[in-house]
């Protein structure tokens, strides 16, 4: 990569960092929130017999309206994993309410989150009698739990593990990003 290249991405990241430093986050009476992005990889674990669990990788944001309580939306998609001389992939969208709580003197906190997802399973290659093909779509109530560490004010790593309905679990680490 080029000299000036280099430059330019560290000055563009040095300064949505700054940016997000100066950023109000006063929780007091007038209740001003703090809005984040993030990106996360892990692995599905499919309730298909047979397949092997593909990689997960994903995109977030949110928003927390106050130090417990915010919002948050994520969008997970995977590889084609083995099955059956075939494929397997599975995504998730997802939207939910969350709750953290902050362990004291610690930049330490627990994550729970509450909403619906919509999990799509796609498997192609042989199909033997008893074994899935085809596409599965299922629109259910998720949620999950994690724990997280606030390296600054503004940058937060986590580890999840979610409930995507009857067919699918999701475990991720991801990176967040507060403005």
């Amino acid at each position: 990569m080029k000299t000036l290249q280099k430059t330019l991405l560290a000055l563009a990241a040095g300064s949505l960092l700054s940016m997000g430093a100066q950023a109000a986050v006063s929780y007091g009476n007038g209740y001003t929130g703090q809005p984040y992005v993030g990106a996360k990889v892990g692995q599905f674990d499919l309730d298909v017999d047979g397949a092997d669990d593909p990689t997960a990788y994903g995109v977030y944001a949110g928003y927390n309206f106050d130090p417990n309580f915010g919002m948050e939306a994520e969008f997970v998609g995977s590889d084609d994993a083995d099955y059956r001389g075939g494929d397997i992939d599975a995504k998730t969208y997802g939207a939910y309410g969350t709750y953290r709580y902050a362990f004291p003197n610690t930049g330490l906190y627990a994550k729970g989150k509450l909403g619906v997802a919509r999990t799509e399973i796609e498997a192609t290659g042989t199909s033997p009698a008893g074994f899935y093909n085809g596409t599965n779509k299922d629109t259910s109530l998720a949620g999950g739990v994690g724990l997280g560490y606030s390296v600054n004010p503004n940058f937060s790593v986590e580890a999840e593990y979610d409930k995507l309905g009857s067919d699918a679990d999701l475990m991720t680490v991801g990176a967040q990003l507060k403005f």
